[in-house]
């Protein structure tokens, strides 16, 4: 199994939270259970955002969908270590294909939303998959699971849209110099960038790792 990394700014806090969660949870309660939890609320997230395209106040019910994406997507698995019930290539599997297609209806109903342009959504998901891709890809090689990058991990992202969320509700566009733009525009590009900045940094380093790994005779 994958050596698991998290060094976000969260991780500790949450550890502790979701071990005892986990150690409370009713006996009723299964990892599959929440796994569906998590991927249901992330599809519902990016229902709610594009409602918000009529009527702003869907975005409330918006941010408990990413809450309860973040109960579901986070607990399962330390609910499977409490209990000793580990699946560990299925659950590896299953958590992130639905990962995959959940961050994709999210993309697609904050495009619709009226709060981002579709190209920055567009940019957002294409960043977020070079991310992931290659994150699976040095689980496969390394034997590394690296949750997080630069102290920041999907927690610390779920927490930034869960507060420009809420901004939005009121006041959508920020002022950037002398320019007026959506604070989701300015926020979803510097994220695109960044997540596809790391992507590159973390490829190469990656590349320049097993080819040392590797070397030929």
């Amino acid at each position: 199994m994958a050596q698991r990394l998290n060094r976000s700014l969260t991780a500790p806090a949450e550890k502790r939270l979701l071990l005892w969660m986990a150690q409370h949870a009713p006996c009723w309660v299964t990892s599959d259970q929440l796994t569906l939890l998590g991927f249901g609320a992330q599809i519902g997230a990016g229902v709610c955002y594009a409602i918000a395209r009529y009527d702003r106040r869907a975005l409330l019910p918006a941010c408990l969908c990413v809450g309860l994406n973040w109960l579901g997507d986070s607990l399962d698995g330390t609910l499977a270590r409490v209990r000793d019930r580990q699946r560990p290539r299925y659950g590896f599997y299953v958590d992130h294909v639905v990962d995959i297609f959940g961050s994709a209806a999210l993309m697609g109903g904050l495009a619709w939303s009226g709060l981002l342009h579709s190209a920055v959504a567009a940019a957002l998901l294409v960043a977020f998959l070079l991310l992931a891709g290659e994150s699976y890809l040095a689980v496969y090689t390394l034997g590394r699971f690296e949750m997080s990058q630069a102290f920041f991990g999907p927690t610390e992202l779920r927490i930034l849209l869960v507060a420009g969320t809420l901004r939005a509700i009121a006041h959508p566009l920020v002022r950037l110099a002398a320019h007026r733009m959506l604070l989701f525009d300015l926020g979803g590009g510097t994220a695109a960038a960044v997540m596809a900045a790391t992507a590159v940094v973390v490829g190469i380093r990656h590349t320049a790792q097993l080819f040392r790994q590797e070397l030929l005779p």
